[in-house]
């Protein structure tokens, strides 16, 4: 039995995104973020509520203060103590899980939405994705761009602005674009 677009998708697998079944679940989370953007006023208790409607998985005492965008929402796994500013977008196409404790920026972008090399696939709509995993007690600085396939360890910093193409070691503070270690890490007392 051959897999579905859906099913594609979610392996990380060429698909093409003009799927029924996919569409569906785009506008669904459109109706979403249409809510939960609108609920700044609300108390955080009152928006964490709304992301436990959407989210793959939400921890305990973590934020996302809208406007937020995001792909499908339940590809999304924050842990506990997670926060994300203001005008974050993830392309959640795939798994997209924040550890416990992380600290993101204002406009960060987390991206695991990909495209083929091949001209002709991208011409012809396919696109796959790559998961993220961002580790715990990361601080993303505001405007940095994640790429597709990275993981970031825990404890690392990572600059305002960086655009992550590979891995981040756990404790690393990395910088710039590319993003290159700046300061390996360091012990701790």
């Amino acid at each position: 039995m051959s897999a579905t677009p859906m099913q594609r998708m979610l392996a990380g697998e060429l698909y093409r995104a003009d799927d029924a079944q996919i569409q569906a679940a785009q506008a669904a989370t459109r109706e979403w973020l249409v809510r939960y953007n609108a609920a700044l006023e609300l108390a955080p208790a009152q928006r964490h509520a709304l992301l436990a409607e959407r989210l793959g998985a939400v921890g305990a005492g973590s934020e996302i203060r809208p406007p937020f965008h995001c792909d499908y929402g339940f590809n999304l796994r924050l842990g506990s103590g997670v926060f994300l500013n203001f005008n974050c977008v993830i392309l959640d196409v795939v798994e997209v899980e924040i550890g416990d404790g992380t600290q993101i920026g204002p406009a960060v972008q987390i991206y695991a939405a990909d495209h083929p090399r091949d001209p002709a696939q991208r011409r012809d709509g396919w696109e796959f994705g790559r998961p993220v995993r961002i580790g715990r007690n990361v601080w993303i600085g505001g405007g940095a761009i994640l790429l597709p396939g990275v993981t970031v360890g825990d404890d690392a910093l990572i600059g305002a602005g960086a655009v992550v193409t590979r891995d981040v070691p756990a404790g690393a503070t990395v910088a710039g674009n590319p993003a290159r270690i700046v300061s390996p890490r360091t012990p701790t007392a």
